[in-house]
């Protein structure tokens, strides 16, 4: 057995490789194909997954979409500058936020945005420092928010976003994600119209990605790090779509960790996919048995983090870290906006 310490999950990666912009074309990315039995490796480009999908296969996607959850707004009465980001809706307009600077924001604060079109009050301060906010606003609570907030970028990405739906994947349907699934944001609808034709099914899960998923591991032994919950809806066509390419000696290959979390939450012992919602905080690391799962096409992950675990745990930890030098040594691009891998 591995030892589960946080260190074994180190690679030096050169700041100057976090991809900062999305590329024009979004399919153009480089994918590096990594064989999870052998470790072997192929550089191919994006579109070239096509090479690898076959017909019978069963791809799972993630159709959550990004709200654009930074306010910046300000107190009422001093004017005092506040950034207030939207974690999870609550009943009656209320949401669980991160406020900054939370010494402006104690419980009772008017936090005023666009002037006045929407305004939120601070009702509480909960565990990590969280606010709940009472919402107040006229009309649809969406589209204000599509006025007044931007996109929540995650932090190793200075560069400010020039289009909005660059940090959208084509497919993205149902709002409530803080952050986007983004090895999703490769396929262009062309793309997966070709991947159709061939053959291959798609079936649509939901998981609302929270801003966890960017939360480093802090603690020395991986096993007492605290995963965040998530909620996910599977429905019942989509859960059967999935069953049925199992059943019928098709590979399930995920797009991305969400879907991946996703149907291995919603799978029995023996790998059914079950219909269904709730809040998951599955942690996956090396050890784990996938019980839905073949094959996973993922971007390249923060060192340390619970992503390079959960790969980890798919294609072998040395197998990963030895793809991550190479993708190092060949320049490829990280994180969210960067390449791609392919784990077959």
């Amino acid at each position: 057995m591995e030892t589960m310490n946080v260190k074994d999950f180190y690679f030096d990666l050169p700041q100057e490789l976090i991809a900062q912009d999305p590329l024009e074309d979004r399919s153009a990315s480089r994918l590096l194909g990594l064989d999870k039995e052998t470790g072997e490796m192929e550089h191919r480009v994006f579109k070239d997954i096509l090479s690898y999908l076959r017909a019978g296969d069963c791809l799972v996607i993630n159709d959550t979409k990004v709200i654009p959850a930074r306010l910046f707004g300000e107190r009422e009465g001093t004017q005092a500058k506040i950034e207030v980001l939207l974690l999870k809706r609550r009943e009656n307009d209320i949401w669980e936020t991160l406020v900054k600077p939370g010494k402006k924001a104690r419980p009772g604060t008017v936090i005023s945005f666009g002037g006045g079109i929407l305004k939120g009050t601070v009702l509480d301060v909960v565990d990590e420092g969280n606010r709940p906010i009472q919402f107040e606003y006229e009309g649809i609570f969406e589209e204000i928010l599509d006025q007044l907030g931007q996109m929540p970028l995650p932090p190793y990405i200075t560069h400010q976003l020039k289009d909005k739906n660059r940090y959208q994947t084509v497919y993205a349907k149902h709002d409530g994600s803080a952050a986007a699934p983004t090895a999703g944001l490769h396929f262009t609808k062309e793309l997966l119209k070709q991947i159709e034709e061939m053959g291959v099914k798609i079936a649509h899960v939901t998981l609302h990605v929270g801003l966890g998923t960017f939360r480093p591991v802090k603690v020395e032994n991986i096993l007492d790090h605290h995963m965040h919950s998530e909620f996910y809806i599977v429905e019942e066509s989509e859960a059967e779509k999935i069953n049925s390419t199992r059943r019928e000696g098709g590979r399930v290959i995920c797009v991305g960790t969400t879907s991946c979390r996703t149907i291995e939450s919603a799978s029995s012992e023996d790998g059914v996919v079950k219909a269904g919602s709730g809040w998951t905080d599955i942690f996956i690391y090396p050890g784990y048995k996938f019980k839905a799962l073949d094959c996973l096409i993922t971007n390249f992950h923060l060192p340390e983090s619970t992503l390079v675990m959960l790969v980890s745990a798919l294609a072998g930890r040395e197998h990963v870290l030895a793809a991550y030098g190479e993708a190092v040594k060949e320049r490829y691009r990280f994180f969210s906006f960067g390449d791609a891998m392919f784990i077959h």
